[in-house]
């Protein structure tokens, strides 16, 4: 009985199985499929794609949903070439060659949800033609020949969600591009010959999340670049080798949680422009020839839990760079001119999860040891840290490391600075001073000095720091006196001298008060004070003097009048007069400005008539 029952079972299935097959085959047959496309009923797909077309096949079933016409020889979209299929959500006609797309070539597919258009050959876009896409979400443009985004283009997409427009030849966005699409999210615009960003046309997009600029021809990132971009959470740029710098308020407005600008050319970590990005957890700025992470710089970054900067020139990271970040979890400078890596650099090393120190000339000594005690702890990615620098234990790393070789590894030696003599400066204005200061230790020492202020002396300025340690003073003025410290530092401890310097202030030579003394003749035999011949005043030789000189002139005058009475006599009976005339000092006048008319001083005239 239960054997029959079985058998009955199955027979039952049997035939149930060949009905179904039957139906289906029945309505597969039905379905209107144009050749030499092939259709699925089931998936409600039409694909026609690499069937050399040079047009849209005509007969399309109108209740299509995902229709396939892509690597085929299309050229050109008519009006209303879709307009029966109600039903379609996805178009793809990327790699065709299409070079027009008419206004209202679109209209009809107002279910349409994705649109490809990629790899074809376009060069405009006219501004109706994607009228009546009221639903698409993705339309993707890219790897065109796309020069320029006119004004609306894409006004009637308002639920656009995402838009790749990368690989064309875009030189320039008109400012009303983008206008109407009030729900786009993520905008793709990379690979063009854009050389500045369309600030204008970004403007339009308020819900704006994501944004991508790689490869472009962007040689700075301008003020307020961003504006209006409030809800943009994710901002990437890359390849952009003329990018050199980020203006100060370049980021102004933006709330990121996501930076990635690498593989441009930043020498610094653009500081100022990230202060204010309170909300950012991944920061990359790999592949920058970027040196130094300075202290102290990062600290308003208070979310950050990422920090990428692989490949580029690091050569130190300043204690305390990232102090001040709670949140901080993973630390990736691999492939850089690190030497080592200190615990004081992290707000706590307890909370760092991951760190790449990979290919990096570590030197392994007491400033690494933090990080070879936290080994079983950190996760190296699967690149654990190598000691690069140390001549026993060259290419081991840290997980070979057994904790019997600690004493010989990780181990520092103090700083000590060589020439202990005392330096003491004694000069005058104007004059250069150097003093010296050399150290010795493991790791190398470095140098700083201390004004008589105990501040700080940079490497800059009249008093600056040189290369090799020395303190050189240039045009030394009183004020420069006093007390200077150099201060050798590493990780094995600091040692230090002081020097010593006094400027005294250049004052001419005194004049001396006349002395009538030393024009008065003394009688021979006269002392001598401070080895000059000293003369006594006389008054009755100076009086003596005076009548002698009086004298003579009233004579001379005497004289010339006798002269001249005796001459005029022998001319005859004539009228003698003699006038003195006073002429003033000239002035000079309108009537007398010539070339030869000069200033004369002022004199006595005398004429005989």
């Amino acid at each position: 009985m239960f054997e029959q029952t079985e058998a009955q079972w199955r027979l039952s299935w049997v035939a149930y199985y060949l009905w179904a097959a039957g139906v289906a085959y029945t309505v597969e047959t039905q379905w209107p499929c144009p050749q030499p496309c092939q259709c699925s009923r089931k998936l409600l797909e039409i694909n026609c794609s690499e069937k050399q077309l040079t047009t849209v096949p005509e007969g399309l079933p109108p209740d299509c949903q995902l229709l396939n016409l892509t690597q085929n020889n299309i050229k050109t979209l008519a009006p209303l070439q879709f307009n029966a299929l109600t039903q379609l959500m996805d178009l793809d006609l990327s790699d065709n060659i299409l070079v027009m797309i008419e206004e209202e070539a679109f209209l009809g597919l107002r279910s349409l949800v994705n649109l490809h258009l990629a790899r074809n050959r376009l060069k405009v876009i006219s501004a109706g033609a994607f009228k009546g896409l009221t639903r698409l979400r993705l339309l993707d443009i890219g790897d065109n020949e796309i020069l320029v985004l006119l004004d609306f283009t894409f006004h009637d997409l308002a639920a656009l969600q995402r838009i790749d427009a990368g690989k064309n030849d875009l030189v320039f966005i008109s400012p009303q591009a983008f206008t109407g699409l009030t729900g786009l999210r993520d905008l793709n615009i990379d690979r063009c010959n854009l050389s500045a960003v369309p600030t204008e046309a970004l403007a339009q997009l308020s819900g704006l999340a994501s944004l991508s600029f790689q490869r472009l021809g962007l040689s700075i990132l301008a003020n307020y670049s961003f504006q209006h971009l409030g809800n943009l959470k994710k901002l990437v740029i890359s390849h952009c080798p003329k990018l050199e710098s980020l203006s100060e308020n370049s980021l102004f407005g933006l709330n990121l949680t996501f930076l990635s600008v690498t593989n441009c050319n930043l020498s610094v970590v653009p500081y100022t422009p990230l202060h204010h990005l309170v909300y950012l957890v991944y920061l990359d700025l790999s592949f920058n020839p970027i040196r130094y992470i300075q202290g102290n710089l990062l600290g308003d970054l208070l979310r950050l839990q990422e920090f990428h900067l692989v490949g580029g020139r690091l050569l130190l990271i300043d204690p305390r760079a990232f102090q001040g970040l709670a949140q901080f979890k993973l630390l990736n400078v691999s492939g850089n001119l690190l030497t080592t890596l200190e615990e004081g650099v992290f707000h706590s090393v307890r909370r760092l999860e991951v760190v790449r120190l990979d290919n990096n000339p570590l030197s392994c000594d007491c400033r690494l040891l933090w990080v070879f005690r936290r080994r079983l702890y950190l996760d190296f990615d699967k690149h654990p840290p190598m000691c690069t620098n140390s001549v026993h234990f060259q290419g081991w790393n840290f997980l070979d490391i057994s904790e019997a070789v600690l004493s010989q590894l990780f181990t520092c030696r103090r700083s000590r600075i060589l020439n202990r003599k005392p330096q003491e400066v004694r000069t005058v204005e104007g004059q250069i001073v150097l003093f010296h200061c050399n150290a010795e230790g493991d790791p190398t020492p470095s140098i700083s000095w201390l004004n008589p202020k105990l501040a700080p002396i940079s490497s800059i300025g009249r008093i600056w720091v040189l290369a090799n340690g020395s303190l050189e003073v240039r045009y030394a003025q009183v004020r420069d006196s006093g007390i200077y410290i150099c201060v050798a530092s590493n990780a094995g401890g600091d040692d230090s001298i002081r020097v010593s310097l006094l400027v005294r202030g250049f004052s001419p030579p005194s004049l001396k008060p006349f002395n009538l003394q030393s024009w008065l003749p003394l009688p021979s035999g006269s002392p001598a004070l401070n080895g000059t011949q000293q003369f006594s005043f006389d008054v009755k030789t100076l009086a003596i003097a005076i009548t002698i000189g009086f004298l003579s002139f009233s004579s001379s005058v005497t004289l010339c009048f006798i002269f001249m009475f005796l001459w005029s006599k022998g001319k005859g009976p004539l009228k003698h007069t003699a006038d003195i005339a006073y002429v003033p000092r000239s002035a000079g006048t309108e009537n007398n400005s010539g070339p030869n008319n000069h200033m004369e001083p002022n004199r006595f005239t005398m004429k005989l008539i």
